[in-house]
Parts: structure tokens; C-alpha cells; sequence
């Protein structure tokens, strides 16, 4: 009897972009998870994309200092400790209320609250306070991987980003 060969998921090409991007890669300030953020790094980077992995806990200032000091053309926030509702409301809210920050695209994703779906879903609120795209842990990658593929990507467009280059 012989073995299924494994299945390999192979990025489609990003039409409608003008080459790479540069994504910042975060978690919540309470999520000291790394293995979420590697992932993302390592997918996100298959898309052709440059990738900066800031780490997790990463404090609100600092998100924002780094956002300031690498422009990148999207941040991806990643949460595993179920509080990514609670801490990505304040983060977005602060993100928001800089000007020259203010229209970079953002996303959130993975377990948003400490209950599972039975706790419902957080996108609404999260799309409301402020994220462009939320990707709860509940739908799994595919979601994230059809927005980093599709050509209408707010920040994956070919044309200049909200946030000016160094």
C-alpha cells in the first residue's frame, strides 16, 4: 500500500500589482506567540513579497515607530491568544489617529477571542473600528491567501501606497 502523495498549495500569481510589496509582520501587544508570525512571514514571502517580522508583544508605540521607520505598504497583525479583538480595537484606534499612518492598509487575523465560535464573531467590530480586512481563525488560511492573491488587495495594487516610500 503506498502513501497519498501530500498536497502542495502553490501561490497564485499576483496580477494587478506593480512587483513586490513591503508587509510588516506583528502580533498584539499581549500575544508572545512566534510561530503564527513565521508562518505568515514564510506565506506571505511565497506571494513574492518583502516581508518585516517585528515580533510579538510588540507594544502599540512600537508597532507605530516601526510602521514610521520601514513604510510598508500593508501590516498584518496575528493573534493566537484569543485577545486580538480587545488589544487590535486599541491598536487600530491608535494607528488611525496618526495622519501619516492613518490610510495604511491593516489586517487582522487568527483567534480574536478567547471563546471560539461560540463567542461569535469579532469582524464586524474589527472592520468597524478601523481594519480593512479581518480573518478569523474559524475560516482558516484559504481567506487570507484569496486576499493576498486577489488583484483588488487595497495594499497589494499596483499603484503607489497610502504611505510614501523612504
Amino acid at each position: 500500500m503506498s502513501a497519498a502523495a501530500p498536497t502542495v498549495i502553490t501561490p497564485e500569481p499576483l496580477t494587478g500589482t506593480a512587483g513586490p510589496r513591503r508587509v510588516l509582520v506583528s502580533s498584539v501587544s499581549s500575544d508572545s506567540h512566534t510561530w503564527n508570525l513565521v508562518f505568515l512571514q514564510l506565506l506571505i514571502e511565497e506571494y513574492g513579497h518583502s516581508v518585516t517580522n517585528i515580533g510579538a508583544c510588540v507594544p502599540d508605540d512600537l508597532l507605530i515607530a516601526e510602521c514610521r521607520r520601514h513604510r510598508p505598504d500593508m501590516v498584518v497583525i496575528s493573534s493566537v491568544n484569543g485577545h486580538g479583538h480587545l488589544d487590535g480595537r486599541r491598536l487600530i484606534a491608535r494607528l488611525r489617529a496618526e495622519p501619516d499612518l492613518a490610510d495604511l492598509p491593516v489586517v487582522i487575523g487568527g483567534k480574536l477571542g478567547t471563546r471560539g465560535a461560540e463567542g461569535g464573531s469579532h469582524a464586524q467590530a474589527l472592520t468597524e473600528a478601523g481594519f480593512d480586512a479581518v480573518f478569523e481563525d474559524s475560516v482558516g488560511i484559504g481567506e487570507f491567501r484569496r486576499y493576498l492573491a486577489a488583484p483588488g488587495t487595497r495594499a497589494l495594487r499596483g499603484a503607489a501606497s497610502a504611505v510614501p516610500a523612504l
